[in-house]
């Protein structure tokens, strides 16, 4: 047992009061944890700057994202506390409204800016606070912090937003491009079955067990009553209400869901913003690092991996591995839990805390070996790189078109206009495989797969056949690259398409495709990002509008940003298609309003390249000497 893990350690050193009940606005109250400095278990007097984490997982239960390398299972709350409480600092951890002990009533991301502020006027005028504190915490943990760093609290000093914090809900974390990001549905049932056994509520857990969720995903979309989630009505009444709310309105410019609004009115302090390439805020972290540092006159620091959501200690995603260098504890410092207790210690402990530098920390996915590892992983590999922005100096935007006879150029098309269509038959949606994903369990994973269907992934045939096998499927390819190729920033994609439907969707996707091998014979296309556009949304995410029957229109997808290595003699590929499902609900192609289109129809499809009607991807070259000397 480590000394930070010793129970003795923490009744010695830590004075520990439990389930304090800070009182909020309307009268709620909120159960709060409070870790304070002390010697033989008293504590020791004096004021302390604080750390402050709100969240809905439970405050008393450990955070997953506590793991460092080496350790089996995620540390203790009062493990991490105690790192900072040796350091002199307090530590608060509190359950949101609704969960845990917390009284109030649960309504996803909407109370979080308030409570957090109402929390921050408590905590500022505590006898043990020096009227300084700082913000933690991962995915939901983050955006509690970015809802309340909109009010301008208090006392706001520092704030470390790790794979979460909304630059707009709308664009990334609950809609996508104007799809609904069925991550929401998994998560509403996965935490309303917590969070009625947290209530001793036996027979409404005895009811969510009992629902198989994975059949439920076959019969969308739901509605009130006719749900997993009947058994927990608020649960089920915010989720519809995310799903139904298809126009960027007002209620999507509510603090706590746009970040964005508010840029030139957060204070200026430090924040450490950190996601992944597979993490499903990319859009928002980088937006936020893009909005936050036109906003000017604050201490900024990025850093992208290439994890899963929050895993930044793990060397892989999906079934790729990046090697040992990709973990931040390690390579970007000894530990997570050091490197926020630096970054703290320069916000909180010093007069006049230094810009980091580097600025920018991103991990460049490829350069492996392209074997199988023991463990069964491709080695993609890759490495750390620092800069002091991005996208990187000397990126530059270099267009590839779509070709009618499937290649993928730099070389702008020379004939008219191409005509390539399909049939999307709603159901039968393109299986998802891999992606920027979280909260898909058990439905769906993220990472990064070799794009075939296998019995693993909800939806897909089992036959083992790549994506690109399907009629519904159009895949656009390089030849053998002659060199490498560096691909770092944002990607989007002009298409120029048509349908029979008054609405309906298209997708992206950026592969990596390697050539065949002894380990892969049948070559590996893996993913690296994706995008979809729902057409209604093609002019105005205001207003939508629908499809004129066959006529050609231009549309944008954005897909993820990442930072990627194309190794000589690979292929870039990109795959259009209509639907990426279980990641995104399924388009009706009837022009139904959102999360209500019971009856379906086969979309017929089109899309256009070729001089006239130019598609193309947008793709962020960096310069190779970047990686060079790194």
């Amino acid at each position: 047992m480590s000394v930070l893990a010793d129970p003795q350690a923490f009744s010695a050193e830590m004075h520990i009061e439990r389930n304090v009940m800070v009182r909020m606005r309307d009268g709620v109250h909120l159960a709060t944890d409070i870790y304070r400095p002390a010697r033989a278990g008293q504590a020791l007097p004096g004021r302390y700057p604080a750390l402050l984490e709100r969240t809905p997982y439970g405050k008393q239960r450990r955070s997953r994202s506590e793991l460092e390398p080496g350790m089996q299972e995620a540390m203790q709350r009062e493990e991490v506390a105690l790192h900072f409480v040796r350091a002199g600092y307090v530590v608060i951890y509190q359950d949101c409204r609704g969960r845990y002990d917390s009284e109030g009533v649960f309504t996803k991301y909407l109370s979080e800016a308030y409570d957090g502020y109402d929390t921050a006027l408590w905590l500022v005028e505590q006898a043990w606070s020096d009227g300084r504190y700082g913000t933690m915490g991962l995915s939901y943990a983050a955006h509690t912090q970015a809802a309340m760093a909109c009010l301008n609290p208090p006392g706001l000093a520092a704030m470390v937003l790790d794979s979460g914090g909304f630059a707009n809900a709308y664009h990334s974390g609950i809609r996508q491009g104007g799809a609904f990001e069925l991550k929401q549905a998994t998560w509403a049932y996965n935490n309303a079955r917590e969070s009625v056994l947290a209530s001793g509520d036996d027979t409404a857990r005895a009811a969510l067990d009992g629902e198989d969720i994975r059949a439920w995903f076959q019969r969308m979309p739901w509605r009130e009553g006719i749900s997993p989630l009947r058994w927990v009505p608020e649960y089920e009444q915010y989720l519809l209400e995310q799903w139904r709310s298809g126009s960027f309105d007002d209620s999507w410019r509510q603090v706590g869901l746009y970040l964005e609004g508010y840029y030139d009115s957060l204070p200026r302090i430090p924040i450490l913003l950190m996601s992944s390439w597979y993490d499903v805020y990319v859009r928002s972290t980088l937006d936020n690092h893009a909005g936050l540092l036109k906003a000017g006159n604050r201490s900024l620091q990025l850093i992208m991996g290439p994890w899963l959501h929050g895993n930044r200690n793990t060397c892989h995603a999906g079934d790729v591995t990046f090697g040992t260098a990709a973990t931040l504890s390690g390579n970007i410092a000894p530990s997570w839990l050091d490197y926020r207790l630096q970054w703290f210690n320069q916000a909180l402990k010093t007069a006049a805390p230094a810009n980091p530098s580097p600025a920018v920390r991103i991990f460049a996915m490829g350069g492996g070996s392209g074997r199988r590892t023991p463990e069964g992983r491709l080695d993609h590999g890759g490495r750390w790189l620092a800069a002091e922005q991005w996208p990187l100096p000397g990126t530059q935007f270099v267009n590839y078109y779509l070709h009618g006879d499937g290649r993928l150029s730099a070389q702008r098309p020379s004939s008219g206009s191409v005509d390539l269509d399909y049939l999307f038959n709603p159901d039968d949606p393109v299986p998802t495989i891999g992606g920027a994903l979280t909260s898909g369990q058990p439905i769906f994973e993220g990472g990064a797969f070799d794009q075939r269907e296998a019995p693993q992934f909800f939806g897909a045939k089992g036959h083992g056949l790549p994506l690109s096998s399907r009629p519904d499927v159009l895949s656009f390819e390089t030849a053998e690259l002659e060199e490498d190729v560096f691909v770092a920033g944002p990607i989007k994609l002009r298409l120029f398409i048509a349908s029979d439907a008054p609405d309906t969707d298209f997708t992206a996707k950026l592969i990596d495709v390697y050539p065949p091998s002894a380990d892969y014979p049948t070559a590996y296309a893996m993913n690296l990002s994706d995008g979809i556009l729902r057409c209604r949304y093609r002019k105005s995410w205001e207003h939508p509008e629908p499809l004129p029957t066959g006529e050609i229109v231009e549309i944008t997808i954005e897909a993820f940003a990442t930072a990627n290595l194309f190794a000589r003699g690979h292929r870039i590929r990109v795959d259009i298609s209509s639907s990426n499902f279980p990641k995104y609900d399924v388009n009706p192609n009837t022009g139904a309003p959102e999360g209500s289109g019971r009856v379906r129809r086969i979309a017929h499809n089109h899309v256009y390249c070729g001089s006239l009607h130019p598609s193309a991807i947008s793709l962020p070259i960096a310069p190779l000497a970047t990686l060079k000397g790194r």
